[in-house]
């Protein structure tokens, strides 16, 4: 099991615009992908153009798989200019629940 939570700063001119097109990926993600079991996005509550995303993936290959699809790569190109920083990526293994207990 593969857990990424990735930091994003995004322009303030940009938040509405961001937020459209991360649910698009975020939805298809979930609905499309078999190894993406989660993908939740939040907003920081005292900075709006901060968010964060918790992704968990199966493992390795599904995470590779999640970045070759067609709603990723549309999410990664039409938000680049969005973004006021790199985004900030931290990976983790999961621990509780236990793997199979996720479906």
């Amino acid at each position: 099991m593969i857990v990424l939570h990735v930091t994003i700063q995004v322009k303030p001119e940009h938040v509405g615009e961001f937020l459209q097109a991360v649910r698009h990926d975020a939805e298809h993600s979930e609905k499309d992908e078999p190894g993406c079991l989660r993908f939740d996005v939040i907003q920081d509550r005292d900075d709006a153009n901060r968010l964060y995303f918790y992704e968990v993936y199966r493992d390795e290959a599904a995470l590779a798989a999640h970045r070759e699809t067609p709603h990723f790569k549309y999410y990664a190109e039409k938000t680049k200019d969005w973004l006021a920083a790199p985004p900030q990526r931290r990976f983790g293994r999961n621990l509780i629940p236990a793997d199979a207990a996720w479906r």
